[in-house]
């Protein structure tokens, strides 16, 4: 078996609340610049077994994730595909119109998922829109991305379809217990950006992921990633870089104990890394609009 295929098998796979399956690891193209760039760098994950790649229209790389996608000779049910709405995208009938733009950019036919990347606009009209495309085939799953205020209830209260999954900052300094417990009498999921911490040194180098990743013959960062996929979080940390592509992926040949996934549960903190209050990023983040 090829070390791709290899791969592809070990990984874990998360059955969410619409009855989608939907592959635990994948890659990350936040800060990937340009489609040139995300295309190289997703044609090299998917030749080392990532299934599933995660985007936004913000990032402003979704050609680039397409095209890796349409030229990698793989069918296409067997890429997931993550996007992202931005807010100046919200309201009904907008959003739908968004949508097909998105799948033009993207060369497919349907979104795997599709998130509402911000918690501020017409989120809720947004949704109404989302769930007409998942009942036209157009996006298989819908979610959240940092809902993380009473809006996240808003949203549930109101929605015809729950969402499958909440994407948020999450790490072992910050690992979202009490927004898990928010989230599971729905069966929502939480997917984890800046699962290292956005690479944080002082995380990375914390005496027990030092210990730990001399114990099973990994890096700290691989031993960080084990933690997520335990926790049961879906994860899918960036990098061009394919020695630590293929590092990243290279976590499902061990299991951390109970005792060593308390060990570094005690690393609980509360701190984020991205911390800036809800009204400043609805004043600075909703002027973006991102080009089409």
């Amino acid at each position: 078996m090829s070390a791709p295929q290899q791969a592809l098998e070990e990984q874990a796979r998360i059955a969410l609340n619409d009855g989608s399956v939907i592959p635990q690891f994948g890659l990350g193209v936040y800060m990937i610049q340009g489609d040139e760039a995300t295309e190289r760098a997703c044609t090299e994950a998917m030749s080392l077994g990532y299934r599933h790649i995660d985007t936004a229209h913000a990032y402003q790389n979704e050609r680039g994730v397409g095209a890796a996608v349409a030229k990698s000779g793989l069918p296409r049910d067997e890429v997931w595909i993550t996007t992202k709405l931005w807010p100046s995208e919200y309201g009904e009938g907008k959003t739908s119109a968004a949508i097909d733009k998105m799948l033009d950019r993207l060369q497919t036919d349907h979104i795997d998922l599709l998130l509402l990347h911000q918690q501020f606009g017409d989120y809720l009209g947004a949704w109404k829109d989302m769930e007409e495309a998942v009942r036209d085939g157009r996006v298989r799953s819908i979610g959240l991305s940092n809902f993380e205020s009473g809006r996240l209830e808003e949203v549930i209260d109101t929605a015809e379809i729950k969402p499958s999954v909440l994407q948020v900052e999450c790490h072992p300094y910050h690992p979202q217990h009490q927004l898990k417990k928010r989230i599971a009498p729905y069966g929502i999921m939480i997917e984890s950006w800046y699962p290292l911490g956005h690479g944080d040194a002082e995380l990375l180098s914390e005496p027990v992921f030092v210990k730990l990743a001399e114990k099973h013959g990994k890096t700290p960062a691989q031993i960080v990633l084990r933690w997520h996929i335990q926790q049961g979080n879906i994860v899918f940390p960036k990098t061009t870089n394919p020695e630590h592509m293929e590092q990243n992926i290279d976590i499902f040949d061990f299991e951390l104990t109970d005792d060593e996934m308390a060990r570094i549960d005690a690393l609980d903190s509360g701190k984020r890394f991205f911390n800036v209050p809800l009204e400043e990023q609805e004043r600075t983040l909703g002027a973006f609009v991102p080009a089409d």
